[in-house]
């Protein structure tokens, strides 16, 4: 009890609003956003490679929407562009239930994803900035704590229930969005002063991102094999799904469980690997992941039964969380000194491989089938690891002539 006391009193009422919605949003969109394809496929005739460019659209807005929400946020104020995009996601998921035409549902899945970068980037934000610096990394870990802990449990429960991706699911969804939007309102007039507060952190256009990503050689080669790695993990529920709904018995059930064995994975094991994995370099711990990545991959491809499929997504998973990390601390490293916002405004640009991996794997299935879909992907993972090689041997040279000429400077 006292512990809970304590950790109450160690962040600010706004912070643990911030993380409680973050659980009921996780666990609810579990039910029904990574079901989407599924719904989508049963629900209306739209071809399976368009399904998979409608899921990845609203990854690619999301990438440029860490962009632009900076600047919204300017101009309406924090509080309000918050609440803005929980009414917004609320709306979104409604229309998914109600609407079955392809072009609209584009346009919805664009909103969407716009809407929850809004989101994500201004709260973690308005967290760092009310929470003192020395307690900001354990706030950011337990919000992906808050995150996995829902992803965790919802697939799992929407399954056992009989909701996952029915239209309940997303109408759940939907009010939790609301429920959290009207609940911030309250909170935030309650905090006015403390919520208002603007961030101090660099922001970023994405034409500086750009023209710092074509001048830097070492940042475009990891960028590249980031988009690679992304385009085979970052959606990769989006072809398991309908592979499993149409060749396994019971597979929207078996998708809910490996959704579940996704997140409880992660909980339970990536403080340890993370500190396991700190005694390689980090394109080891990159090479390792990507080789999970490949063996997972042809676990699906080769598995036909439900024990073969979830032996395969925790391997995936571990790959996962091995590269994940050093992906993010392969750019802190090449990143110079007081560029850090710019260069990780940079890196947004990998999330491309959330638009392509939906594409691409949809094209295979439906062309090629799943099997050939699985290796090629597998393949992918491989092809990623020839840019981190490339980029960390530039980065190797570019540091030693760096040494030189500050040896030679102090001649």
């Amino acid at each position: 009890m006292n512990k809970i006391r304590v950790y109450l009193k160690a962040y600010h009422p706004v912070v643990h609003i911030l993380l409680v919605g973050t659980v009921f949003i996780s666990l609810t969109s579990s039910m029904s956003v990574p079901f989407l394809v599924i719904f989508l496929s049963e629900t209306t005739d739209i071809h399976f490679a368009f399904i998979g460019v409608i899921i990845g659209v609203g990854e690619l807005a999301a990438a440029f929407g860490g962009f632009i929400g900076g600047v919204l946020s300017d101009f309406l104020g924090r509080r309000k562009l918050m609440i803005y995009s929980l009414i917004i996601q609320s709306l979104v998921f409604i229309g998914f239930i109600y609407n079955k035409n392809p072009l609209f549902l584009l346009i919805l899945s664009t909103v969407s994803g716009l809407s929850t970068s809004f989101f994500v980037t201004i709260s973690k934000a308005l967290m760092g900035d009310l929470t003192p610096k020395k307690l900001r990394f354990r706030v950011f870990s337990n919000r992906y704590l808050a995150v996995n802990l829902g992803y965790s449990i919802g697939p799992m429960l929407g399954s056992w229930l009989g909701l996952g991706g029915s239209a309940f699911a997303f109408l759940l969804t939907s009010c939790t969005y609301m429920l959290y939007a009207i609940s911030l309102i309250f909170i935030f007039r309650k905090w006015r002063s403390k919520a208002s507060i603007r961030s101090e952190e660099e922001k970023v256009n994405i034409v500086q991102a750009w023209n710092i990503l074509r001048g830097d050689r070492v940042l475009f080669l990891f960028i590249l094999g980031g988009i690679l790695l992304t385009t085979v993990h970052g959606q990769m529920s989006v072809p398991l799904s309908e592979y499993l709904k149409e060749n396994i018995a019971k597979g929207v059930e078996l998708f809910g469980l490996l959704m579940s064995v996704n997140g409880m994975t992660v909980l339970l094991f990536q403080v340890h690997l993370t500190r396991w994995s700190e005694r390689y370099s980090l394109f080891q711990r990159i090479a390792m992941g990507s080789g999970l990545f490949v063996i997972g991959e042809l676990g699906f491809a080769f598995s036909a039964g439900w024990f073969g499929f979830i032996i395969a997504m925790f391997i995936f998973t571990v790959g996962e969380i091995l590269i994940v990390p050093a992906e993010y601390a392969q750019i802190d490293q090449i990143t110079p000194h007081g560029m850090r916002g710019t260069y990780y405004g940079a890196q947004n640009f990998s999330v491309l491989g959330n638009f392509v991996g939906p594409w691409l794997s949809g094209l295979l299935l439906s062309s090629y089938g799943g099997r050939i879909m699985f290796i090629f992907m597998g393949i992918i993972s491989v092809a990623s690891l020839f840019f981190y090689w490339k980029g960390k041997q530039l980065y190797s040279k570019r540091t030693s002539a760096q040494l030189v000429s500050q040896s030679m400077s102090t001649k």
